[in-house]
C-alpha cells in the first residue's frame, strides 16, 4: 500500500474515529463544560463569574490517542438594566486537543452570548438562546509520524520517499455556533431543563490536503435538572445525545449529593455518581464542592470491543468549576442547570 494512503489512512483514524463518537473534542463531564455543550449556558449561574476547566486522557495505552483539556471564563453583563430575573451573559473558551500522540493539535477559540428571559416573576420557567463563534486552528506535526515505507525489520529506521514539502499542514477556520434552553422549577427548590444546540452552522472547509471537506454541523440534545432528598441532600441527573455526520453518542446518568453545611457563609458537598456512554462505557464519577470550589473526577471504563486493546482502560478526566461573587441572598435565586 503506497505511503500516501497510509498517511490518508491515519489522518481519517484520528479524526473521524467512531469510537470517539463525534469529530469534535468531548468530554465525559459534559456538565463542566458548559460552553461546549450549549452557547445557551453563558452567564447562567448565581454569582458574578464562573471559570470552569477539563482536562481528559483517553486510551492512555494506545499511545495517547486523544489529550483534551478546555477552560472558560463566563460572567452576566448589565445586571443592573435588564430585569431582575433574567441574564445576558458572555462567555471565552479555549479548547486545545491533541490525537495520534500529539501529531494532530487542534485549537478553538470562542466567543459566546447568550440572554435568558424569565417567563414569570419568579423565574420558574425561563427560556435562553445563545450564539457562539469561534477561531480554529489545525496543525499536523510530519517530524513524529511513521510511514509504511520507513517500516524496516529494525522498525521505523528507514526514511520515506514521501515529499510533504508545500503541503497545507495547518489550516484555520472561523465556525458559527448556536443554541436553546428552556429551565423549570416548580417551587424553587427543584430544576429540570432541556436545550438543544448546533455547532458549525457555517460548515467550514477542513482540509489538509487535496480535497474539499466541508466540515459536518454537530446537533446537541441534553436536559436534567436535580430534586432534594431531605434536607441537605439532592439527586441529579442530566443526558446528552448528538450526532455529527453518520457518527453519534449518547451519555446519562446522575450522581447523589450530600451536603455538611448549607448557610450562606459556607457549603460543602460530597458528590458521587455513575454516567454511562451507550455501547462504549461506564464512568464512575466523585466529587467535592467547597463554598463555590466544585472539584470532580471521572474514569471511562471500556465496554466495547476497544476493550482488549485499552485494557479497559478508557481514559481519566479532571474538571474543576468555580463560581465567584454569590449574588445577594436577599435576592432571588435563579433557575440554574448544575450537573
Amino acid at each position: 500500500m503506497p505511503a500516501k494512503k497510509i498517511y490518508f489512512i491515519v489522518l481519517t483514524l484520528l479524526l473521524f474515529s467512531t469510537e470517539t463518537s463525534a469529530q469534535d473534542p468531548h468530554f465525559s463531564q459534559f456538565f463542566v463544560s458548559p460552553l461546549a455543550l450549549n452557547p445557551a449556558f453563558a452567564g447562567k449561574f448565581d454569582g458574578s463569574y464562573r471559570f470552569s476547566g477539563n482536562f481528559k486522557k483517553q486510551w492512555p495505552l494506545i499511545n495517547n490517542a486523544f489529550t483534551s483539556a478546555a477552560a472558560a471564563l463566563d460572567f452576566p453583563i448589565l445586571t443592573n438594566r435588564i430585569p431582575e430575573m433574567d441574564t445576558w451573559g458572555v462567555g471565552l473558551m479555549a479548547i486545545n486537543d491533541k490525537s495520534g500522540n500529539g501529531i494532530l493539535n487542534n485549537s478553538f477559540y470562542s466567543l459566546s452570548t447568550a440572554y435568558t428571559k424569565s417567563l414569570d416573576e419568579n423565574g420558574f420557567h425561563q427560556v435562553t438562546v445563545g450564539f457562539q463563534g469561534s477561531f480554529a486552528t489545525k496543525k499536523i506535526n510530519m517530524s513524529d509520524a511513521d510511514l509504511e515505507d520507513e517500516l524496516t525489520a529494525f522498525g521505523f529506521t528507514g526514511l520515506t520517499r514521501e515529499s510533504f514539502n508545500g503541503s497545507p499542514f495547518s489550516i484555520n477556520y472561523a465556525d458559527l455556533h448556536a443554541g436553546f434552553m428552556y429551565a423549570l422549577s416548580t417551587n424553587g427548590q427543584n430544576s429540570f431543563f432541556l436545550g438543544t444546540s448546533v455547532y458549525h452552522l457555517n460548515r467550514p472547509a477542513e482540509s489538509f490536503n487535496e480535497g474539499s471537506y466541508l466540515l459536518n454541523p454537530r446537533t446537541t440534545i441534553h436536559g436534567g435538572g436535580y430534586i432534594p432528598s431531605g434536607i441537605s441532600n439532592k439527586i441529579h441527573f442530566s443526558f446528552m445525545h448528538q450526532i455529527q455526520g453518520a457518527s453519534s453518542e449518547t451519555l446519562l446518568g446522575g450522581a447523589f449529593s450530600s451536603g455538611f453545611f448549607s448557610d450562606s457563609e459556607r457549603n460543602t458537598e460530597i458528590h458521587a455518581g455513575l454516567w454511562i456512554r451507550v455501547g462504549d462505557a461506564l464512568i464512575p464519577y466523585v466529587g467535592a464542592e467547597f463554598n463555590q470550589l466544585r472539584i470532580g473526577f471521572s474514569h471511562d471504563i471500556n465496554t466495547s470491543g476497544l476493550t482488549r486493546a485499552s485494557y479497559a482502560r478508557g481514559g481519566s478526566e479532571l474538571s474543576v468549576i468555580y463560581t465567584g461573587g454569590r449574588k445577594d441572598p436577599l435576592k432571588k435565586k435563579l433557575n440554574c442547570p448544575k450537573f
